[in-house]
This record gives structure tokens, sequence and C-alpha cells, in this order.
């Protein structure tokens, strides 16, 4: 199962041509997808595989191009392969017209709905008080005296000597 998405009006308009080529489109994204997924993987397992050519003493540059052309050309074999096949394969179930039903969509009113924190916040005041008491001043540290520092006292000596003992 695919989920498609396609403008409705459209594909009526166009008679479900519309929603072919959204398959189609599907198919092929996904199916490159997983296939350049495997080869990133193939072509991290090549690089490893190749390092051990220099043992060999084979250019391992030379190497790892010849292998990874021949991985390209097999990831896009797959690719056509696999999504040919699920092309092939694939079904659009439709309805008939009497078993479809219009269906009236119910609008809210989103005016009444608030959009902004603040406003949360201007209309509780008790939640003001105490963001307003989570605003205080920073602690700020005096400063320290150093050991080797002279004394704050006055008495000339260091300060390990004389208030640090």
């Amino acid at each position: 199962m695919y989920n498609i998405p396609v403008n409705l009006k459209k594909a009526y308009e166009t008679e479900g041509k519309e929603i072919v080529k959204s398959f189609e489109k599907s198919v092929l994204l996904l199916a490159i997808d997983e296939q350049w997924k495997e080869h990133l993987r193939e072509l991290d397992e090549l690089r490893q595989s190749v390092q051990n050519a220099t043992y060999e003493q084979k250019d391992p540059l030379l190497i790892y191009k010849l292998e990874s052309y021949n991985l390209f050309k097999a990831m896009v074999n797959d690719i056509n392969r696999k999504s040919i096949s699920i092309l092939m394969r694939g079904q659009i179930p439709m309805r008939e017209a009497d078993q479809v039903q219009a269906t009236e969509q119910n609008r809210s009113d989103y005016s009444r709905y608030r959009t902004q924190k603040d406003e949360y916040q201007r209309n509780d005041p008790s939640k003001q008080d105490t963001r307003e008491k989570q605003r205080t001043e920073p602690i700020r540290a005096e400063k320290t005296v150093g050991r080797n520092d002279p004394c704050p006292c006055g008495s000339g000596k260091k300060y390990k000597n004389c208030h640090g003992k």
C-alpha cells in the first residue's frame, strides 16, 4: 500500500490521469531512495575491501573506480527492474460514484484561541508573580585573595603567611 498525495480536483478534471502520474512518481522515488541507500552501503564495503589491494601491489584507486562503476550500473538496473515490476502489478482501487459521499468539513472558529504564550502570562496574575520573583539579580562573587598576594589587612606579609594560615 502506498499513500499517494494527489490533488483531487485535478484528478477529477483529468479523469484519473493525475492519480496515475502521482502513483508512478511515488513508486519511482521510493525505488530510487531504497536503491541509493543500498548503493552507498555497498560503496562503503567496497572502500574497505579495496584497502587490501595495496597488499597485492595493485592500484586501489583504479580497482575502486572499476568496481564502483559496476555497482552503479547494477543499481540502475535494479531501480528499473523493481520500479517496473511494482508499476505493472500495481492497482489503483476506484469507487463508484454512488459510493462516494461528500462530507462537510467542520470548521472551527479559531479566533477565540490564544496564539501567544505571553497572553497566558498576562491573563493569569499568579503566574506573573512567580515570573517576577524568578528575575533576581545575579550572584556576583567578590574578588578572592590569592595565596601569594599581599594580605588585605595591611601587614605587608603574604596572605598565606598572615590570615591564610
